[in-house]
């Protein structure tokens, strides 16, 4: 609890109190009031923290992306350096607000009056560009801080990207910029700007800045960021801001986010990262912004130059690249391959309605490209059903001589532009269709320019008149048509091949799909006791097994066979006589993973003397690394399958789920989800397995209770939430049975530290 208090006239602490989002009770006496409030975690007071810390972030940003005044400290005289084009690009782009070059040395650069210091600038100043060699970067901040200037873009490079005396002198520049309460992109970064013209800000030094759009771009990499608005200028593709993150030591993905989701210019946001601050945060972010607005990320650095030390199944098969992907599709985050994919995904949903269904209509006037589309769409899980009898006699009519209607519809090469206008406007009202790709190869009758001009206008017709099916198209051996469509009032998105398209397609559709779903939380679960599985858990960290690993299961309502330990060939016999029936004995030891592999593993024993005898033989095969051994009744009939959980440093844990058996590791078929896990989550990763087949019964066998497998990953989630000090978990095997699962062998990894996913991160933004 939290005991406050404070007078009654105290009405903004009052406020502060009840805005907290805590349950909250008050008394008022003698005009004093004492307010008591339940600290413990809720929902509402969560949600209350979030939108405190996003108006506090947007309103920080405010001066960063909507300046009024902008000083660039650096400013030269001398075309082609950094501190001249800031300058100059800050007056072409017509920046509403006064431009302050500053400059100790020069009277005038770009036509503009010089000033010797920010501080000399008499009048408030916004934003400062900071162009000056690194050692001077700090006398700056210092300088802007004294002057009141709101944020900082430092594109100055010799910071962390230069070895360690940059990392300490990057964080100390942070430390600096905030304890003066300003706001700082970069250092090493590329600029910002911001289209809208209210603010026209091109504070980049790009040769050309893009025209005014509604995508706003994130990118770490300031070389590659140069490269990105050059490749939207040539596409045509239209820009809200860009911002060059650099270094990240301030100002970072998620604060852009923060600042997107109200932002009503931007549209769709696109990222190119390398790296992520703080990713509980962003996946919290990403979720609220992916269910009003497109997100689509590029996340570079899929490979690992380093192999983790396999120390159980679970880790062996966890990859740094899974764990990222698996929070881009817990959040709806588009995850792409390229920076040409990145585009590619944005113009199909930039302005374009959110398709239903993954039903898709090809028309096209040649055959071949009709095929390939189909084949793309296969490949990429999109339906191209067969159109209704009485539209194939409609496009018939339209077309006598049409190469086929059933879907692909092929005009043939003869068909017109009026003909291709008034087959995509039936397939567009069919109702038939969830998606269409229009495809057109130049012909000697029929200008492509002009099927561009069709299909620009039915579009932007029947879009007007409430038929929201998303278009996409291919103009092969032109580019004109495809700038056509680009450039419409109703702008189509244009590529020059079909597959390209149809790539793009599926990516707005997959994400359509997923924005459609309700949202879901982790439910509450029964039979839960953290704190009698913690006092499980050994004090300096180390491994859990044996029959403490599967106790600590038991406590979070986990099913698990009988277990045992036995650490003499006596010890084995009184446990066997214990449990009774058929025994199997299982090594223990720290360096024994693979028990089977190493003799590990002996099954079917007869009553407690052979199980005393056995014990005996396999202390003697595997001396030393041999510490003691499980005694287990025999499991039942089921299918062996594998659950853990990996704890990733500021992601939390990733839960990993596969088939038992050569197939998980061998094959690879498993997948993953980041914790916690929703009930859908458990369940699409039980059912999304290539094997899953053998779950939910192959060749007349019984289904089993997979259900009972979603349970059970369900309540391995809820134990890496309550004991975050768990670093591995690894139940292998599982017995997937007709009714029910059970655990039939756990490891648990504690970490030495204590250490927890928030530990990990809490020096991040």
């Amino acid at each position: 609890r939290f005991v406050a208090e404070t007078l009654w006239e105290n009405q903004r602490m009052l406020s502060v109190f009840k805005d907290a989002g805590f349950a909250a009770r008050s008394a008022r006496d003698s005009g004093v009031v004492r307010v008591v409030m339940d600290i413990s975690p809720s929902a509402a007071a969560r949600e209350a923290l979030e939108e405190r810390d996003r108006r506090a972030v947007v309103r920080s940003m405010e001066r960063l992306l909507r300046p009024r005044s902008i000083a660039v400290i650096g400013a030269s005289r001398r075309p082609g350096t950094i501190g001249h084009e800031l300058v100059g690009n800050l007056v072409r782009g017509g920046f509403q607000g006064p431009v302050y070059p500053v400059n100790p040395n020069a009277e005038h650069v770009a036509g503009l009056p010089c000033w010797p210091s920010v501080e000399a600038i008499p009048r408030a100043v916004d934003l400062g560009l900071v162009a000056v060699p690194a050692p001077a970067v700090a006398e700056v901040v210092r300088a802007c801080g004294r002057k009141g200037v709101g944020a900082l873009v430092v594109v100055s490079s010799g910071f962390a990207e230069a070895g360690q005396s940059g990392q300490l002198a990057q964080r100390e520049l942070a430390r600096e910029a905030h304890a003066l309460g300003m706001r700082m992109v970069g250092p090493n970064c590329f600029g910002v700007l911001n289209t809208d013209p209210e603010v026209a800000m091109n504070a980049t030094f790009a040769a050309e800045a893009p025209t005014r759009g509604r995508l706003g771009f994130a990118s770490q990499s300031g070389g590659l960021g140069i490269a990105i608005l050059g490749e939207a200028r040539e596409r045509g593709i239209g820009l809200s801001t860009f911002v060059s993150m650099g270094n990240k030591a301030d100002v970072s993905g998620n604060d852009l986010l923060d600042w997107w989701e109200q932002d009503r210019d931007t549209g769709v946001v696109l990222l190119y990262l390398e790296s992520f601050g703080n990713p509980r945060k962003f996946a919290r972010l990403a979720r609220r912004l992916s269910a009003e607005k497109p997100v689509i990320a590029v996340k570079a650095g899929r490979s690992s130059s380093g192999q983790r030390a396999a120390s159980s199944h679970t880790a062996a098969l966890a990859s740094s690249d899974e764990v990222v992907a698996a929070l881009c599709r817990q959040t709806g985050v588009i995850r792409v391959d390229t920076i040409e994919e990145l585009f590619d995904v944005a113009e199909a949903l930039d302005g374009q309605p959110l398709g239903r269904g993954r039903r898709v209509g090809i028309l096209t006037n040649a055959g071949g490209p009709g095929v390939l589309s189909a084949d793309a769409c296969a490949a990429q899980d999109l339906s191209v059903p067969e159109l209704s009898e009485a539209l194939q006699r409609a496009l018939l009519e339209l077309v006598p001589s049409a190469g086929g209607v059933a879907n692909p519809v092929d005009l043939g090469a003869a068909t017109t532009a009026a003909n291709y206008g008034r087959a995509l406007e039936m397939l567009l009202r069919s109702g038939e269709l969830d998606a269409l790709l229009a495809i057109f190869t130049p012909p000697l009758v029929t200008r492509t320019e002009d099927v561009a001009e069709a299909i620009s206008e039915v579009v932007g017709r029947t879009r007007g008149e409430g038929v929201e099916v998303p278009v996409v198209a291919s103009l092969l051996g032109t580019s004109q048509g495809r700038q056509r469509l680009r450039r419409g009032p109703r702008p189509v998105p244009s590529y020059t091949y079909p597959e390209t398209a149809v790539r793009a397609l599926a990516r707005s559709l997959g994400y359509a799909a997923w924005r459609a779903l309700p949202p879901e939380a982790a439910p509450d679960l029964d039979r839960v006791d953290a704190n009698a599985a913690r006092s499980l858990l050994p004090g300096p960290g180390g491994w859990v097994t044996g029959a403490r690993a599967m106790a600590v299961l038991e406590r979070f309502g986990i099913p698990t066979l009988p277990t045992l330990e036995a650490h003499s060939p006596e010890e084995a016999v009184r446990a066997g006589a214990q449990l009774g029936g058929r025994l199997a004995l299982k090594v223990l030891g720290p360096e024994l993973l693979h028990k089977s592999d190493r003799g590990g593993v002996r099954l079917g024993l007869e009553g407690p003397e052979e199980l005393g005898r056995a014990y005996r033989e396999m202390a003697a095969a595997l001396g030393p690394a041999m510490t003691g051994a499980v005694v287990q009744p025999m499991a039942g009939a089921g299918v062996e399958v594998l659950a853990g959980a990996l704890q990733e440093p500021g992601f939390g844990h990733l839960l990993v789920f596969g088939l038992g058996g050569v197939a998980v590791e061998l094959l690879g078929d498993h997948v993953s989800r980041l914790s916690p896990l929703t009930r859908r989550d458990a369940h699409e990763m039980v059912h999304g397995l290539r094997g899953t087949r053998l779950l939910t019964g192959y060749r007349g066998s019984q289904p089993l209770d997979t259900g009972a497998l979603e349970d059970l990953l369900l309540r391995l989630s809820r134990l890496v939430e309550d004991l975050p000090e768990v670093e591995e978990l690894d139940c292998n095997p599982v017995l997937a049975q007709v009714q029910g699962a059970v655990v039939v062998d756990c490891r648990i990894r504690v970490s030495a530290a204590g250490s927890t996913p928030e530990d990990d991160t809490r020096h991040l933004r």
